[in-house]
């Protein structure tokens, strides 16, 4: 299997894309801002559809639109922190914007196959090239560095934020900083997966961490490597099945390890 190029740029650029998502799931669940993230892969799936639509890569819709909208989540949000009303706004407004790119670019000549939509619903992490799989791991692997870093004054001020605050903790622009970092890992991860199934690595390896420990440095290392093997695992399966895509593989494997991780918490009850 790692014989062939496509498939070594597909674990490369899946390992870190993962790891990403697995470390930064961890603060999103216990933050409890999963529907952001689902906000954030819209909004990655319209600036992708978008930038095509006007003849642009669709890379540069990803990143623009999604960090500036993740900048403006966070912007809007008490301490950095948006609620629901806010991320549903925003969330109903791409949707609407993205209904009329989609039809912008089903009478472009770059999306009449509807070949680029299915590519950023779904994903296509095969097709990723030796040049983006390293642009996105090294991406990837940024933002899990910075994530890490941050670890301590981002626990602290999502568990306690009155005591974060009288010490010094910069709540409002870490709060900002860390949707940042989501918009990021939604622009890379949607090359992976897909803008529909991004949720599903991010939220499901941390919600089986979460499951089985209570330690934060653990939960981190848990839900990483969840998302790091069920990487590994989909890519296998799908290179063994061709008929399966890799995305699919991918978050239903970590959507298993959730369940079996739920399981085990409810026979240890």
């Amino acid at each position: 299997m790692l014989a062939h190029g496509f498939v070594r740029d597909a674990f490369l650029a899946g390992t870190f894309v993962a790891l990403a998502c697995g470390i930064a799931g961890w603060f999103v669940v216990l933050r409890a801002q999963v529907f952001a993230v689902d906000a954030l892969s819209h909004v990655a799936f319209v600036g992708a559809i978008g930038a095509l639509a006007i003849g642009l890569d669709a890379r540069v819709g990803l990143f623009v639109l999604t960090l500036a909208l993740g900048g403006a989540m966070g912007a809007l949000g008490r301490r950095g922190r948006p609620d629901d009303t806010t991320i549903g706004i925003v969330f109903s407004w791409v949707l609407g914007v993205g209904v009329l790119f989609v039809s912008l670019l089903a009478t472009s000549a770059a999306g009449g196959s509807g070949i680029a939509t299915a590519n950023t619903l779904f994903g296509s992490i095969f097709a990723l090239g030796a040049a983006h799989a390293r642009v996105a791991a090294a991406v990837a692997a940024g933002v899990t560095v910075a994530i890490l870093a941050a670890r301590r004054p981002l626990l602290l001020a999502t568990l306690d934020p009155e005591v974060a605050a009288a010490r010094g903790v910069p709540l409002r622009g870490l709060g900002i900083a860390f949707l940042l970092a989501l918009a990021l890992i939604a622009a890379q991860a949607t090359q992976a997966v897909g803008a529909l199934l991004l949720l599903g690595l991010v939220a499901a390896p941390a919600g089986a961490a979460h499951r089985l420990t209570a330690r934060p440095a653990l939960g981190l290392a848990v839900s990483g490597g969840i998302a790091v093997a069920a990487t590994w695992g989909g890519l296998a399966l799908s290179y063994a099945l061709p008929s399966l895509p890799p995305s699919s593989a991918i978050v239903g494997l970590a959507c298993g390890a959730y369940a079996l991780a739920a399981g085990s918490a409810m026979r240890r009850g």
